[in-house]
């Protein structure tokens, strides 16, 4: 039996670019489609070919006795030797695929499009049937591997050598940089760039082994909720990045809207989310990175940081680096507000980035007046609401408990008021939360609720009291702990 037999059984060579030598060609196959010898001319070749079929992975190959000896590495190969990463041995490949590069029709084996991430010459220093460790020489990889085997098809990959001079891990977690409420642009405004605020929710994404993982501002893996973040991982392929940036959804407007990524924001359940990102899409709009490549961002200035961003050349069908100028606040300000935008972040140039910090050196300016709120009960409906949610009693915590700032009672649609009132029936307590009395008129047909649940109101302006004037449901914040809001001027 050939050792390509499987190989050839696999693949169609009128439908298919992959080379696939003739079953006779077996004895002038090493000396005729070998890549010319380098240097080291009594090495043998490897080749690392990322390969973007239905899941991203990277195909490692080992010349040995007149074949590729291959394995499928899904996270491709690891910078640090503490890790080891699954590679699934598959079938030997011809010496010739090591040079190949190319799209795999569809609906054929393995069909996607291969890239040679690396290749070069390596020494092997074992080799049996439990364990396999070489030295690679290549132009990406230049360091010592091993593989062992594991059950069946499996092995694990892990590095032998320390990791590159300076190489740092990846995080686990990067809490997101927050700015602070500023009712007029920053003076030295030379020394700000300004960027729109999107109308959205932020989300900082890890991308690693080209897998996007998205964490909400409460550490919440959404994931799940926007699937279209897949694409972006597989867009970076092997470069290890945590990015920053907001998820929004369009208006019938084509503008980004809060209220229009409600469904898109309160979604988990996988079919209801495949049924939602056909109807409401999500672009993930990426201002800020805080780790590439093995190398922490935090410390870098932000405009060396948008340098880095910019880089990436990150634009695609649901992701957008959009623009960043410096100078000019009240140019893009006025911009902000004749596009129907919620504002504009203002970033010192200087800044470093502060993971989970309120940072005075970013500040957001709004056009229109928003305010997340903790809901700490509800008052029943009246006329045709008469035993529905009629108005939440709203409330942002302070150094003495959580203060009473208004009612809201419009700005929500059917589906949202039953699901609020399933919502809060579950947290129903018999005692205010509260810290001050309320009035006696706000009290009747009121049921309190424990303040977990937070959301956002557009409103006019605070009133002399502290209350709200003419606020309305924007919708509810799962991104937002309660003891994170804070007043918004």
């Amino acid at each position: 039996m050939s050792p390509l037999d499987r190989y050839r059984a696999k693949r169609d060579p009128d439908k298919t670019p992959e080379p696939i030598p003739p079953e006779d060609s077996a004895a002038n196959k090493r000396r005729s489609s070998r890549a010319p010898r380098t240097a080291r001319t009594e090495e043998p070749r490897f080749v690392i070919q990322e390969h973007h079929a239905r899941s991203l992975h990277w195909d490692f190959r080992l010349e040995r006795d007149d074949v590729l000896v291959s394995w499928a590495v899904p996270k491709g190969l690891p910078a640090d030797r503490g890790v080891n990463h699954l590679a699934v041995h598959v079938e030997d490949h011809p010496l010739e695929y090591g040079s190949f590069s190319g799209r795999i029709p569809d609906h054929e084996y393995g069909a996607g499009t291969v890239t040679i991430w690396d290749s070069g010459t390596y020494e092997c220093t074992e080799w049996n049937d439990r364990s396999i460790k070489v030295i690679l020489h290549g132009s990406r990889v230049d360091s010592r591997y091993g593989l062992f085997h594991t059950d069946g098809e499996n092995w694990m990959i892990h590095r032998i050598d320390p990791a590159p001079a300076g190489w740092e891990p990846l995080p686990e977690l990067v809490r997101p940089m927050l700015a602070t409420a500023a009712s007029d642009l920053p003076e030295n405004d030379q020394d700000w760039a300004y960027e729109f605020k999107w109308d959205g929710v932020r989300a900082v994404v890890y991308v690693d082994g080209g897998r996007a993982r998205a964490l909400s501002r409460t550490d919440r893996d959404v994931s799940v909720s926007y699937p279209e973040l897949r694409g972006l991982g597989e867009a970076l392929g092997s470069l290890q990045v945590i990015l920053d940036g907001e998820i929004v959804a369009l208006d019938a407007d084509g503008r980004p809207s809060f209220e229009a990524l409600q469904p898109r924001m309160n979604t988990a359940e996988p079919g209801r989310v495949r049924r939602l990102a056909e109807s409401v899409p999500v672009t993930y709009m990426i201002f800020d990175i805080m780790y590439l490549d093995g190398h922490s961002a935090l410390q870098v200035p932000y405009g060396e940081r948008r340098k880095l961003l910019e880089g990436l050349e990150l634009a695609g069908p649901h992701w957008a680096t959009p623009p960043s100028e410096k100078g000019g606040g009240k140019a893009v300000l006025e911009a902000a507000r004749t596009a129907g935008l919620e504002g504009v972040v203002a970033k010192r140039t200087d800044s470093a980035y502060r993971p989970g910090v309120r940072d005075p050196s970013w500040r957001k300016l709004k056009n229109f007046r928003t305010q997340s709120v903790v809901i700490g009960g509800w008052a029943g409906g009246q006329g045709r609401l008469r035993g529905d949610l009629g108005a939440l009693l709203c409330g942002i915590p302070g150094p003495d408990g959580l203060s009473y700032v208004g009612r809201v009672g419009t700005g929500f649609d059917a589906a949202e008021r039953s699901e609020l009132r399933c919502q809060l029936a579950r947290l129903e307590r018999q005692t205010s939360p509260f810290a001050a009395p309320l009035p006696r008129a706000e009290l009747l047909g009121v049921t309190w609720a424990e303040p977990e649940i937070v959301g956002e109101v557009r409103f006019a302006e605070w009133t002399r009291t502290g209350r709200l004037r003419q606020p309305a449901w924007r919708g509810r914040r799962p991104d937002q702990r309660p003891q994170e809001v804070v007043v918004e001027p």
